[in-house]
């Protein structure tokens, strides 16, 4: 059996970190993943969050929410489960409060959306279009933890294609739309087609697997909702073959996000495809783990000889 050709020597500082996606051009391709690094000002006084590709914010609606009832947050062997129900501040208190302090930082900032209907998308990106300091938005199209919307938007088509044109109609053209897809209950190639005919720029693959967490004593299920959302090392896997899938069949960017907790995962969601990744559930332990991995990740490719991530892509999505 012939052995595989080596690879061209590449150095570290031949890589090329940046990523186009649609109108933005980020500096590298490491983010935050929402609600898992607050509103991106958490962690100031500890790492810089303006030398990552970008922070994307806590889902944001349109009025403040308390979220749902303790217990929200359950360790698992290989990850967690969270019940939050989106507790958030609201959209205006964010664009008063938050968002200047993140422009004066300059941090890059994505920011999340959620809406308890197709209308509530369109009215907050038209609220969000006025103010400045951020570089796009993207919609949470999938979360299973809160009763309206979420998941009931998340796995249908038309739903995520009307929200997508909708919001895309009122986004400044300077601005990257990512939509961020539910790896339950429904085809994700489907999504992603319908995200990508409703005008995004990139699909965010994946939003949390559903789970349970059981107390034996009680003999019901931790959470108040029964089910929760499980993330970290476990999800992986399922990340993967999510993200294999959307960029065999669809001709669109995707950030992918799922399990990620070193240079390694990292490099394995290069080779699916993804044009960029989100870490979440490592972050809760090492919030600075995004700025250690992106300071080894030129250094990895280069020793694998690509220049760039898109080298690593398989060759059979090419």
């Amino acid at each position: 059996m012939a052995e595989a050709a080596p690879h061209p020597p590449v150095q570290p500082g031949e890589v090329d970190l940046s990523v186009q996606i649609g109108p933005v051009r980020f500096p590298n391709p490491v983010f935050t993943a929402s609600g898992t690094w607050g509103y991106g000002l958490d962690y100031l006084d500890l790492v810089d969050p303006m030398l990552l590709g970008g922070v994307v914010t806590k889902t944001l609606t349109v009025e403040s929410r308390l979220g749902n009832p303790q217990p929200r947050l359950r360790e698992v062997p290989t990850g967690l489960l969270n019940s939050i129900g989106l507790e958030n501040v609201g959209l205006g208190s964010f664009l008063e409060e938050k968002l200047p302090r993140l422009r004066e930082a300059k941090v890059r900032v994505i920011v999340s959306l959620a809406g308890r209907n197709e209308n509530e998308f369109a009215t907050m990106t038209q609220e969000l279009a006025r103010h400045e300091g951020y570089s796009g938005v993207e919609l949470n199209l999938s979360c299973p933890n809160v009763s309206e919307g979420g998941l009931d938007f998340g796995i249908d088509p038309v739903a995520i294609r009307r929200i997508t044109e909708l919001t895309r109609t009122e986004l400044p053209s300077d601005k990257c739309l990512w939509a961020k897809l539910t790896p339950n209950d429904a085809p994700i190639e489907l999504l992603a087609r319908a995200a990508a005919e409703g005008g995004a720029h990139a699909v965010t693959c994946i939003n949390t697997v559903v789970g349970c967490k059981v107390d034996l004593d009680h003999r019901a299920p931790v959470f108040a909702r029964g089910i929760a959302g499980y993330s970290g090392a476990g999800i992986k896997p399922i990340a993967l073959a999510k993200v294999w899938q959307v960029t065999r069949s669809q001709n669109i960017p995707v950030v992918g996000v799922g399990g990620i907790a070193s240079i390694e995962d990292i490099l394995e969601f290069f080779v699916v495809g993804a044009c960029a990744v989100q870490l979440g559930t490592a972050l809760f332990p090492r919030p600075d783990l995004a700025h250690t991995l992106l300071h080894e990740l030129a250094a990895a490719l280069a020793s694998r000889g690509a220049r760039s991530p898109a080298e690593l892509r398989s060759e059979s999505l090419h």
